[in-house]
């Protein structure tokens, strides 16, 4: 298992300064997913206690430079967007753009940069794909204004926008804390990663994903009300199933198809399957679509990190 520590960059041309950076940003689902109390010095947040994966599904982020003074677009792609389509959607509210104003704040420039979103990651689903979108912004503004900040500098101004936005700059394994900001890298050579590897939580992955979307806060609400299910490496889970209900039917039928695990992705409503071959990949499939268990399903890998591709 190789778990890097920062994105990977390919460098298409030799140039010194890019004209556009394409940032291949993965979801990200946690793997264990502790809920403590709540503090007002973090916005009424609760404080978490997480271990975060990166999943091999991917968004794209695309920053081409623009002239000065012509200020920032930003264009949607896919065929999956879910809430972002909607008409009524403020593009300036979209993770990505608050990620490139926050950049532009933090470098003393104008946002002078055309982005472009490819989604792949489901939306609303608990898989952190407005973080991952987000993540690689900023990943992609300090490739194409040349900035070269380290990583610390980054996931510093990441934690302003998001709690998984930090993890999703360099994917891999964490340990997160605080509100989910606080980032511990889990190194492939740790004790740690080798005994999450034993258990089966890396290698081929199932994410079984939905059309209907759930809300962060009120999962979170529901969770204050109905607390954690027993058992449960996830706090979120059963507020999420109750939620969606489907979920943990997929739970359920993935898990005696042979998943060596199930659960719902933060908060939900996905649910992610580790299944230790291709023979058992396929038989969770058969058993969620014989059940309608999903209504969209995606074969992934993990961990990964983001790709980063300068061109000029």
């Amino acid at each position: 298992m190789t778990i890097a520590t920062a994105p990977i960059v390919e460098r298409l041309h030799t140039s010194q300064l890019a004209d556009t950076v394409r940032v291949d940003c993965p979801a990200k689902t946690n793997l264990t997913l502790e809920v403590g109390p709540t503090h007002e010095e973090w916005g009424g947040r609760h404080a978490l206690d997480t271990i975060y994966c990166a999943v091999g599904v991917y968004d794209t982020v695309t920053a081409t430079a623009k002239a000065p003074g012509t200020g920032f677009s930003l264009e949607l792609e896919g065929a999956h967007l879910g809430d972002l389509a909607s008409s009524s959607s403020d593009m300036r509210r979209n993770h990505a753009v608050l990620a490139l104003f926050a950049m532009a704040q933090e470098a003393g420039r104008e946002p002078d940069v055309a982005l472009t979103i490819t989604k792949r990651i489901p939306v609303g689903a608990g898989l952190g794909g407005g973080s991952a979108d987000a993540a690689a912004a900023i990943l992609a503004i300090n490739q194409l204004w040349n900035l070269n900040w380290p990583m610390e500098r980054l996931r510093t101004i990441a934690a302003t926008l998001g709690a998984d936005m930090p993890f999703c700059l360099t994917g891999g394994l964490a340990h997160g804390t605080g509100f989910g900001e606080q980032i511990e890298d889990i190194l492939d050579d740790s004790p740690l990663a080798r005994e999450l590897q034993a258990q089966g939580f890396t290698g081929e992955v199932l994410i079984g994903a939905y059309q209907s979307q759930l809300s962060t806060p009120e999962v979170y609400h529901t969770f204050d009300v109905v607390g954690a299910g027993s058992g449960d490496r996830n706090h979120l889970q059963a507020a999420a199933i109750s939620l969606h209900p489907r979920s943990g039917q997929a739970i359920e039928a993935a898990l005696q198809a042979g998943a060596r695990h199930a659960f719902v992705s933060g908060s939900g409503p996905s649910v992610v399957a580790f299944v230790p071959d291709s023979t058992t990949a396929q038989r969770v499939i058969d058993t969620w679509v014989m059940h309608d268990a999903a209504d969209r399903i995606i074969r992934a890998q993990a961990p990964v990190t983001p790709i980063i591709g300068v061109t000029q």
